[in-house]
Parts: C-alpha cells; structure tokens; sequence
C-alpha cells in the first residue's frame, strides 16, 4: 500500500516516488546478497534518490543512462552514458545489476537483459523489473486507455492535456509481456532464478505470475532475480 500511494504522487511528487522506490529496490536485493561494499550498476538509472539508497547501503553505486542523471555528490556514485543492448562494461565486472521500469522502454528487453547478465560477475546478482503491458497501469500516464490500443490511448491523453505522453506508444513504450520473460529466465544455462513474481504483492499473492493470460493482467510490475552460475555466456 505504501508503494501504491506512491505510484499516485509520480508527476507532483517526484522526489517521494523515486526515493519509496528507490528504498524498496535496495530492500528487495538485500534478500538474496549483501550490498555492503558492492558495485552496483543501475541500467536506465532513476534520479538521485536511487544513488542515495545504495549508498546508504554501502554500495558502490554506477548509474547508466541515455542521459546523465545527477549522482555526482553522491558518495562512491558514478554516472555513464550508454545503451543497455551494448553495455561499456567488460564481462563480469560488476556484483549486482539493477534494471527498474526499463524494459518497457525498449524495442528489444532480451537483448538487453543477455547485456544485464553478462556484466554481473559469477554470483553476482541481477535484478529486473518493468510493467506489464496488460496490467491497469501498462500504458502508464495514458492508462488505462492503453487496453483501446497503444495509439489511441496516446492521442486522447494529447487530446486532453494539449500535450503528447512523456511515454508514447511504439516510440518510447512497448507492449512487454510477463509470459516470455519468465521462459526466457527459466532457459539461461548460466543464471540461477532466485525469484520470479510481482514485484508489488503481498507474499499470497505471488502465484498470479506462473497463471497463463491472468500473469498479463494482474502481475502488474514483473520482477526478476538471476544468480550468475558461472564465467561462460
């Protein structure tokens, strides 16, 4: 409920959704490692509040972005401009990769979480979570109009607003389903599915995301944790 009311105050209240989100990412990584002294790399970085959790949390923070977002100030934080489908890192040089609401964004999410676990060393842990399209808030601002159509739901939010979507269909959103990234985690030989479930539900609740047809509407935020087994990709 926390986390809901959160998702409410996104557009006038930005600083209290990222740093709810923020908290609640270094809440659910610290589960399956310690981030004391890691280097964490932030695919598609949030703003600084992600910089200032992680650093809480003892962790190196690296924050990667088509843009650049301000960390500088932020103790032990760095920022990078790049692409998530070629990331300049070298193989295995990081402990924990973080990609949150991204993959959503792109044309291609497997291209990018192939990039994700590459980068993570040998029991290193990575972590993705996104939207999913058929979910209430798929269409994010142009919700729920998105189950019309992706177009149609961005032409009546300009309609009504006098100006585009932030996020507008086929060009910075895509439709990015539950189904085939649970197939595709469940077939890397080198990673080790640690959890695959909503994000935002309670512990009862995780089941809905392993039902075929009702995972698309009712998971809303899909996550992920893969362990890295071993050198070889």
């Amino acid at each position: 409920m926390r986390l809901f009311r959160s998702f409410l105050v996104e557009q006038t209240e930005p600083e209290r959704f990222y740093g709810t989100l923020a908290d609640d990412t270094v809440r659910l990584l610290g589960r399956y490692t310690d981030l004391n002294g890691a280097t964490v790399l932030d695919v598609g970085s949030g703003p600084v509040q992600f910089a200032e959790a992680f650093g809480r949390a003892g962790a190196r923070y690296v924050g990667l972005d088509i843009d650049v977002h301000a960390v500088a100030g932020v103790a032990d934080s760095h920022a990078l401009v790049g692409v998530g489908e070629r990331l300049p890192l070298a193989t295995g040089s990081v402990d924990v990769v973080v990609s949150s609401n991204v993959m959503e964004h792109v044309p291609r999410p497997g291209d990018v979480m192939a990039e994700l676990l590459r980068v993570v060393r040998p029991g290193g842990v990575v972590l993705v979570s996104y939207t999913a399209w058929f979910s209430f808030w798929g269409g994010h601002e142009t919700s729920p109009w998105h189950y019309l159509g992706g177009e149609l739901a961005a032409r009546r939010y300009e309609r009504r607003h006098g100006r585009p979507p932030k996020n507008r269909y086929g060009e910075t959103m895509f439709p990015t389903l539950v189904g085939p990234a649970l197939r595709w985690a469940r077939r890397q030989q080198h990673a080790e599915v640690l959890f695959a479930g909503p994000r935002y539900h309670p512990w009862w609740a995780l089941w809905v995301a392993h039902v075929p047809v009702l995972r698309e509407v009712a998971t809303w935020n899909l996550a992920l944790v893969l362990r890295r087994r071993d050198v070889g990709l």
